[in-house]
């Protein structure tokens, strides 16, 4: 029996991709769910006749359990995620329905992980947070605490080039992320951290040397939760340079109410988004991790680094019809 994939946000940048990949690598029927008719019907008519386009807002409740129960899994690419309540996985939970979502907020995911009992409950797979290269970042982490007798702190960081290949979505989450002070661990303990604060230089593969900053990622509490480490440290940078100054700059010198402002934030969005559309062309559109995790071998201090550069990986093909019960974070 053929299956039901439905993609939230499947009209966005971030979904049609994920609708591309699947349509390339299964035999599924895809539904891609958004709100601009227009813009929909376009894409999903690029996308062939295995491809619907429905008009539906996740606000509609009744309409949204309605294809949800016709699915055998739900992808939730309809961010950015700051302000999602996690409604569409309890549909999923209630309907028996398996998900997926690119959450690359903390607050998101940590309402999604407070479902785990209820979905393992419920017999379903719920995969969260699976962000831009799923499983990836998390990956490199376990493969140098495993290396370790002791870990004691792991730092993560990430430089995008240009516009990363993402589109105005991720633009807004980057600067909805600096609206606040976050929490993160150092030192055994919780501690505020402001947001594009404390730059540090790093090498990395064909960029050389780039300045990264604090920022807020789920990874923050998820890799404290997993590992017994007293430090874990998340950054994040770009490439033109003189992006991560214009953003310092906003996170440092702008009001915090402006950056409260919906309007602002959108401005924002659209005219880096813009930029990027220029850069692009002299700074490639790539993404590069880094993670460095350090601790004790042998009684002797030990340091394990790996970079992994325009890394990619599709984990939602493998989920269909796959019903293990459970909650996962990438």
């Amino acid at each position: 029996m053929t299956q039901q994939v439905l993609i939230l946000g499947g009209s966005g940048r971030i979904g049609s991709q994920v609708a591309v990949d699947l349509l390339t690598c299964t035999s599924a029927q895809i539904k891609i769910v958004g709100r601009n008719l227009k813009i929909g019907q376009r894409v999903s008519q690029s996308l062939g006749n295995r491809c619907q386009f429905l008009s539906i807002d996740l606000d509609q409740r009744e309409l949204l359990q309605g294809v949800i129960a016709q699915s055998d899994l739900v992808i939730h690419c309809a961010g950015p995620f700051h302000h999602r309540n996690g409604s569409v996985l309890k549909l999923c939970i209630d309907l028996g329905v398996n998900y997926l979502d690119v959450s690359d907020h903390p607050s998101f995911t940590c309402k999604a992980i407070a479902l785990k009992v209820k979905a393992e409950a419920a017999g379903i797979t719920a995969i969260v947070n699976t962000g831009i290269f799923p499983g990836i970042s998390n990956s490199m982490v376990r493969r140098d605490v495993e290396q370790l007798d002791e870990a004691q702190s792991i730092h993560l960081s990430y430089v995008v080039g240009g516009s990363g290949g993402a589109g105005l979505t991720v633009m807004r989450s980057t600067f909805l992320g600096l609206q606040r002070p976050f929490e993160a661990q150092i030192d055994g303990k919780r501690q505020s951290v402001n947001p594009y604060s404390d730059r540090e230089v790093i090498n990395f593969p064909h960029y050389g040397k780039v300045g990264v900053y604090w920022f807020d990622m789920p990874e923050s509490f998820t890799l404290a939760d997993t590992f017994p480490v007293k430090t874990v440290i998340t950054k994040f940078g770009s490439v033109p340079r003189f992006y991560n100054y214009l953003t310092w700059s906003v996170a440092r010198c702008w009001h915090p109410k402006l950056l409260q402002s919906q309007r602002v934030i959108e401005f924002l969005s659209r005219v880096s988004y813009g930029m990027t559309q220029i850069t692009n062309g002299f700074s490639g559109i790539e993404v590069v991790i880094r993670s460095e995790v350090t601790g004790l071998k042998h009684g002797q201090d030990l340091r394990n680094c790996h970079k992994q550069w325009r890394g990619v990986a599709a984990p939602c093909a493998k989920q269909l019809g796959n019903k293990h019960g459970n909650i996962r974070t990438f």
